[in-house]
C-alpha cells in the first residue's frame, strides 16, 4: 500500500508537529495577552492568554473564565485568534506539514501536488465552517443572538461552527438556543476534526469519504474515486466501520442517559429532556466539552458513562480503525462457505 502522502519523512514530521505546536500556541498567547491587557491587565492577562491558546490549539475547550468564552460575544478579534488556533490544531499536522512544503515550494518555483488526504482535508473542513457558518447565523438570529448587532451575530455565528467540532468554547449559553441549533451542534460534533489533529469526532476524511461512496454507488460505479485518484475498498471499509461503531456507540449512551437520567416517565412531562441527553452523549464521545447544562445533575451512573465515552472516543475508534487495518486471516484449510446474496435497502 502507498504511503498517504508520498516520500513523507515521518522524522522530519514529528520535528515539524514540535515547531508548529510552539510557534501556534506561542503566537495565539501573544495575541491574546495584548487583546486582554485593557481588561485583565498587565499581569492578569498572561496566565489566561497562554491557558487558552494552548486549550484552543489542542481543541480542549478548557477556559479560565466560568462563563468560558460568553463575556467576548462582541470581541471579535478574541473570537478570531481562538477560531484560527482551533482550525489550525482541527487539520492535522499531516496536513500542515504538506501545506508548509507547497509553501516552500511555490517560492523555489517548483512543482507541488497536495496529496489527495490533504485536499480531502481542507475542502471539508471549509464547506463545513461556511455551511455551519450560514446556518447557526439564521438559526440564531432571533434567538441567543437577538440582543446583538448585525455585526456580531455574524462573527458569533462563525464562532459557533468553528467550536462545535470538538473545540467545546462557547460564547451563548446552548440551553437557550433553538433545537435546530443544538442538533446541528451534535452533527458537527459527530464529524470532529482531521486525522492527525487534536480534534476528536470520526473525523473529517471519514465523513467525505462516506459521503463520496454513497454517491459513487448511487451513480453505479463499483470503485469510489475523487480528483483523479481511486480510493482503495479496505480505506472505504474502514471508514464504514469506524461510523457503525461510533453511531452504535453514541445512540447505546444516549439510551443510557435516558434511562438512568430520566426514568420512566412520560415524555410530555420532559419534552426537552431527550435533545439534551443526546447532546451530551455526543459531546462526550467526540471529546468537545459543550453541555446544554445537564452535566453537573448526571448521577453516578450517568458520570461513568461520561468517562467511558470519553475515554473510547479519544482511544477507541482509532484502535477499531488499527486493528482493521491487519490483513485479513485466510479460511481454514483454504476454504470458505459458499456465496448468497441478501437484499438491503
Amino acid at each position: 500500500m502507498t504511503q498517504i502522502i508520498p516520500n513523507l519523512d515521518f522524522r522530519r514530521l514529528i520535528r515539524s508537529v514540535i515547531l508548529f505546536t510552539v510557534a501556534f500556541e506561542f503566537i495565539g498567547a501573544l495575541l491574546l495577552y495584548l487583546l486582554w491587557i485593557p481588561d485583565l491587565g498587565w499581569t492578569g492577562a498572561a496566565w489566561p492568554a497562554v491557558f487558552h491558546s494552548i486549550s484552543a490549539f489542542c481543541n480542549a475547550g478548557f477556559s479560565t473564565f466560568s462563563d468560558s468564552l460568553s463575556g467576548y460575544q462582541r470581541s471579535p478579534l478574541v473570537q478570531l485568534v481562538i477560531m484560527l488556533l482551533i482550525v489550525l490544531g482541527g487539520i492535522g499536522f499531516l496536513t500542515m506539514e504538506e501545506l508548509a512544503v507547497l509553501r516552500k515550494a511555490r517560492l523555489q518555483k517548483r512543482r507541488f501536488r497536495l496529496s489527495l488526504h490533504s485536499r480531502i482535508v481542507l475542502v471539508t473542513t471549509g464547506s463545513l465552517i461556511l455551511g455551519g457558518w450560514v446556518l447557526f447565523t439564521a438559526f440564531e438570529w432571533h434567538v441567543s443572538f437577538a440582543g446583538m448587532p448585525a455585526w456580531a451575530k455574524f462573527v458569533n455565528g462563525l464562532f459557533a461552527s468553528v467550536t462545535a467540532r470538538t473545540a467545546g468554547f462557547n460564547t451563548i449559553d446552548y440551553s437557550t438556543a433553538s433545537d435546530s441549533t443544538n442538533f446541528l451542534t451534535i452533527l458537527l460534533m459527530f464529524i470532529g476534526g482531521s486525522p492527525g489533529s487534536t480534534a476528536g469526532g470520526i473525523k473529517t476524511t471519514t465523513f467525505a469519504l462516506i459521503g463520496l461512496f454513497a454517491f459513487q454507488r448511487y451513480r453505479g460505479y463499483n470503485v469510489t474515486s475523487l480528483w483523479g485518484r481511486s480510493i482503495p475498498d479496505e480505506t472505504m471499509q474502514r471508514a464504514v466501520g469506524l461510523v457503525a461503531v461510533a453511531f452504535g456507540l453514541v445512540t447505546a449512551a444516549i439510551f443510557v442517559f435516558t434511562t438512568t437520567e430520566q426514568g420512566t416517565v412520560a415524555h410530555n412531562e420532559v419534552p426537552e429532556e431527550f435533545l439534551k441527553y443526546m447532546f451530551e452523549a455526543a459531546s462526550a464521545f467526540n471529546t468537545v466539552g459543550l453541555s446544554m447544562g445537564v452535566t453537573d445533575s448526571l448521577t453516578g451512573l450517568g458520570r461513568i458513562t461520561t468517562v467511558l465515552l470519553m475515554f473510547i472516543g479519544r482511544v477507541g475508534p482509532l484502535t477499531f480503525a488499527a486493528s482493521l487495518a491487519r490483513r485479513w486471516r485466510e479460511p481454514i484449510g483454504g476454504m470458505r462457505y459458499s456465496y448468497e446474496d441478501v437484499v438491503i435497502g
